[in-house]
């Protein structure tokens, strides 16, 4: 990246909000309502060249009265993204859409009951190991069943995701919460992700020790409450070493009720190392693992050596990350198409004479 001057006036900053084109910006001054140029808007390609909950940018802060300009966005570390219908459009084609940037840990949150999903797990597994993020999990609202249910589904999580740190929570008596503040560390950022109503907010609400975040009342019948978070905003805990907080900064994300595969075939290879390591002993390179004589994975999977559940989602998520890919060279090549066509209707235009070109 070439090295850009601005004026002296220009400061480093973190996004820790975004609504509706504008995002709230924090330093050291202070917090600030920053908007992009029109010059990043006309030149960027898809949202993912916007800013994101969890950038770092320079910003100029000097129109003054709490607004700034965002100049740049600074290289990231790392980044979470997904695939999502965008349902605002005919057809709601599918769009990546970047959940969080610069992200330590990405929290995965299920609540026990409906929600809980092995298949989840690992999706959600996928797209955060992708983007370089450790993925830990917390299971919530675990007073709504038994002591012998929770040594199941723990028994069931580490059989499928070994060595993946699990933290058993619930507000109703306050278990695992100081567990989580302890696992949270200074200066690190930690994303909460997981379905609507399996209690994010409130977790985080519990970290502050006060109702930071708005959050409905949970159903006794249910354990669910009314989902309420619509924005993604980053939250920065104190350090409190008699409450067992470490400080750090955490962002609360609205439900997802679908976590599409993007471009995430190296996130999906390496939580399936089993089956990627497998996968190098095949007859043919080019194996799908479903059907060719010569599967060294469908060998391991009749001789029962290969959970069938892990297996059948290995190759859903395969094939999602694979339709991703085609459908993106399909766009790509279109646009390249579309630029070549309008080269030549300027050549055209410009050899008849007709001014401006």
């Amino acid at each position: 990246m070439e090295n850009k001057v601005y004026p002296e006036s220009c400061r480093r900053a973190r996004v820790i909000s975004e609504h509706k084109g504008s995002y709230k910006v924090k330093n050291e001054n202070g917090e600030f309502l920053a908007k992009v140029t029109g010059k990043q808007m006309f030149d960027a390609l898809s949202r993912e060249d916007y800013p994101a909950v969890g950038d770092w940018v320079t910003i100029d802060p000097s129109a003054g009265s709490g607004r700034a300009i965002i100049k740049e966005i600074l290289p990231r570390k790392t980044v979470i993204k997904r695939t999502h219908k965008d349902r605002s459009r005919t057809g709601g084609k599918d769009e990546t859409q970047i959940i969080a940037t610069n992200i330590d840990v990405a929290f995965v949150v299920e609540s026990v009951g409906r929600d809980y999903n092995l298949n989840r797990f690992e999706r959600y597994f996928a797209i955060a190991r992708d983007g370089g993020v450790k993925p830990a999990i917390i299971i919530n609202k675990i007073d709504l069943i038994s002591k012998e249910e929770l040594n199941d589904i723990v028994t069931q999580i580490k059989e499928r995701l070994p060595d993946v740190d699990i933290i058993q929570t619930s507000i109703v008596g306050n278990e695992g919460i100081n567990e989580l503040k302890k696992y949270i560390e200074s200066d690190k950022t930690y994303c909460f992700l997981g379905s609507s109503g399996v209690g994010k907010s409130s977790l985080i609400n519990k970290l502050f020790g006060e109702n930071i975040i708005r959050t409905e009342n949970i159903s006794n019948s249910t354990g669910k409450g009314k989902h309420t978070t619509t924005n993604r905003e980053m939250y920065f805990l104190p350090a409190s070493p008699a409450g067992g907080g470490n400080g750090g900064i955490v962002i609360d994300n609205p439900g997802m009720r679908e976590v599409g595969i993007a471009d995430t075939i190296v996130g999906i290879d390496d939580l399936f190392d089993q089956i990627s390591v497998l996968a190098k002993k095949c007859k043919y390179v080019d194996c799908t693992h479903v059907h060719e004589p010569g599967c060294e994975v469908l060998a391991m999977l009749k001789s029962g050596k290969l959970d069938q559940a892990r297996y059948s989602n290995y190759i859903g998520l395969k094939n999602e990350a694979e339709h991703y890919k085609m459908n993106e060279f399909e766009k790509r090549e279109k646009n390249r198409q579309f630029g070549k066509f309008i080269k030549k209707a300027k050549k055209e235009l410009k050899d008849h004479g007709v001014r401006g070109y």
